[in-house]
């Protein structure tokens, strides 16, 4: 798709056919432009699969600590057992170890934080991955939050803030903080993309996801949790100037978030999709680059470019409300 990409750059150059399904050529090969991570220690969430495995693996290719945060242990040690024999296959020094993550539980969320500071004393790059997209819109979490919102934006702002903070103390170096939105996240609803009655389940909730209708409303609620993952990005580089906070589109890609779709809504978006190695490159760059030090609080989008937001997620106050919710939120799991 390179040369047809090309030229949709030159004639569309500020439009989604340009910068999500018809991006530029890239020019970034991980295995290639990643440095050696020798001593690094890194927790990718949901990297048992798609985007999350492919990022996983050119980590542990350039020897790093990487801990596989999912909440299905079988198919986590599946991924584990792959990438092991992959590590030896290369003969690298990279590790692999197991984290369970419940995002979708703040109880569990906050267990599995306190794990790992039992067992390590630094995290230096975190990659927000995992998500949930288009599942049926009346699925709630344990807290009762809207499903998409609980598990991309509420479970990852409680888990990520104490390694972070202790990485920092311990090291002196800035951790790297990479939140996987999308480019969905133009569907978030209103004027400022938060519909805050959607939030938690209730009887507001139904009348608005009633009024919405059933595949309106799914689009929607996802749409304003990737909106979320770039507020949350930008408030953590506002609040935590120890950290590189940085949030992305990792591109059209064909990964097992799109298990929801259905018939023809499947059919034609599979005919868009990049393969899902394509879909690690933008977080990397990120995440390891030496321009990735300059990119707090920016959104970048494919192939590892520094992007543009919808400008509802630079809203000053919008940031402003959606911080004080989160913090409301997660206050009963912190201290």
């Amino acid at each position: 798709m390179g040369i047809l990409a090309n030229l949709l750059v030159r004639l569309c150059p500020d439009t989604d056919l340009s910068y999500t399904i018809f991006p530029p050529a890239s020019t970034y090969d991980p295995e290639r432009d990643v440095p050696d991570l020798t001593g690094k220690v890194v927790i990718v969430t949901g990297a048992n699969v798609g985007i999350g495995y492919e990022t996983a693996k050119q980590l542990v290719l350039k020897n790093a600590k990487v801990y596989i945060a999912c909440r299905d242990e079988t198919k986590a040690r599946e991924a584990i057992r792959k990438l092991e024999a992959f590590v030896k296959e290369r003969q690298t020094k990279g590790q692999l170890d197991f984290l369970k993550l419940d995002l979708s539980d703040l109880d569990a969320v906050k267990k599995a934080a306190e794990e790992f500071l039992a067992k390590e004393k630094q995290l230096d790059l975190l990659f927000c991955n995992a998500g949930v997209m288009k599942c049926p819109p009346d699925l709630l979490t344990k807290q009762n939050y809207d499903l998409q919102w609980g598990t991309n934006v509420v479970g990852h702002h409680l888990f990520c803030l104490p390694a972070l903070e202790t990485s920092f103390t311990t090291t002196g170096t800035k951790p790297r903080i990479m939140h996987t939105s999308s480019s969905a996240h133009k569907m978030a609803p209103g004027e400022t993309g938060i519909e805050w009655s959607t939030l938690e389940g209730g009887e507001e909730r139904d009348r608005m996801l009633e009024k919405w209708g059933g595949l309106t409303a799914s689009w929607k609620l996802y749409g304003q949790s990737k909106l979320g993952n770039i507020l949350t990005s930008t408030i953590l580089s506002t609040r935590y100037p120890y950290l590189i906070s940085t949030s992305l589109h990792p591109g059209g890609i064909a990964t097992d978030l799109q298990r929801h779709l259905r018939g023809l809504e499947a059919q034609v978006t599979s005919w868009l999709l990049w393969p899902v190695e394509m879909g690690a490159q933008t977080q990397l760059w990120g995440a390891t680059s030496e321009e990735g030090e300059g990119l707090g609080g920016k959104y970048l989008w494919p192939w590892a470019r520094l992007g543009r937001p919808d400008k509802r997620a630079l809203n000053p106050d919008t940031q402003k409300k959606v911080e004080e919710y989160l913090d409301a939120q997660v206050k009963p799991w912190v201290g």
